[in-house]
């Protein structure tokens, strides 16, 4: 029945993708309302489709596809917490897209697996999946803010702008949901990590950890640079261009950490 439910969510997230292409192009509020709806009927499929996954009693969620489901329900579900605040569907363009790829694989039969064998303390790599995939969300929101900015600016800075992307809210608005959606997601990111290694260190199999792994490497690159980010837009006032850059790289290396799930010795999917 899992997979039923995940599958209307599908359907209702199918909304959402054309409504992002049609945003692309023109406005229109009544169209916005209803890809708003059919997401949020979307989540409550989804939700009732994770909690089946829970209550099997399995870690399930080391399965990519499951994986991949969970994180489309968490990046929905704080698109919709940027919604709540500043009632704009705008970040929209982009999360809908990415939510519908990673539903629609999350959809399909086959299930590759994490090797987790090894794995002693199941609530520890709970934890660890649930905290770090909050922080991909929220790196997701960041990111699709990102975008927006720089085709916002792009337009506003035109001698002749065009009617395409005219619906993007004022720059100061996009630039605070990026900030936002940056602040709120590093103190999951980190904790993720942390769990991440309990759960590395505490796994006699695995003995000495390396450090070489791809999947680790990358993992503290990713951590290192969104560090830096926070960082330089609490402190040293970053905004709009720069920061919309650095949190496309920043998006781009946890991109390269979840790929290197399939080339690590010690994190990664059989099927």
């Amino acid at each position: 029945m899992a997979l039923l439910w995940l599958r209307f969510a599908l359907a209702c997230y199918f909304i959402g993708l054309v409504y992002a292409f049609v945003a692309l192009t023109r406005t229109s509020d009544l169209f916005s309302r209803i890809a708003l709806h059919a997401a949020s009927l979307g989540m409550v499929f989804h939700f009732v489709s994770l909690t089946e996954l829970y209550l099997s009693g399995q870690v399930v969620w080391t399965s990519v596809h499951n994986a991949e489901s969970l994180l489309a329900f968490l990046s929905m579900s704080f698109f919709m917490i940027i919604y709540a605040i500043y009632q704009t569907t705008s970040p929209g363009v982009v999360v809908f897209p990415v939510v519908f790829f990673l539903t629609f694989v999350a959809a399909l039969d086959e299930q590759p697996v994490l090797l987790t064998t090894f794995v002693s303390s199941k609530g520890w790599l709970f934890a660890h999946i649930i905290l770090i995939f909050t922080g991909y969300a929220a790196l997701l929101v960041s990111f699709g803010a990102s975008l927006l900015y720089l085709l916002q600016e792009r337009r506003l800075k035109s001698k002749k702008p065009t009617s395409l992307i005219a619906f993007l809210p004022a720059l100061e608005v996009i630039d605070q949901i990026g900030y936002r959606s940056l602040l709120l997601g590093f103190p999951f990111m980190t904790l993720g990590l942390i769990t991440g290694s309990i759960v590395a260190i505490t796994a006699p199999q695995i003995g000495r950890v390396d450090f070489l792994d791809p999947k680790i490497l990358l993992s503290v690159l990713m951590w290192a640079v969104y560090m830096l980010m926070v960082f330089t837009r609490w402190n040293s006032g970053w905004r709009g261009r720069r920061a919309a850059v650095l949190a496309t790289f920043a998006f781009v290396a946890a991109l390269a950490a979840w790929a290197a799930n399939y080339f690590s010795t010690i994190h990664r999917f059989i099927s």
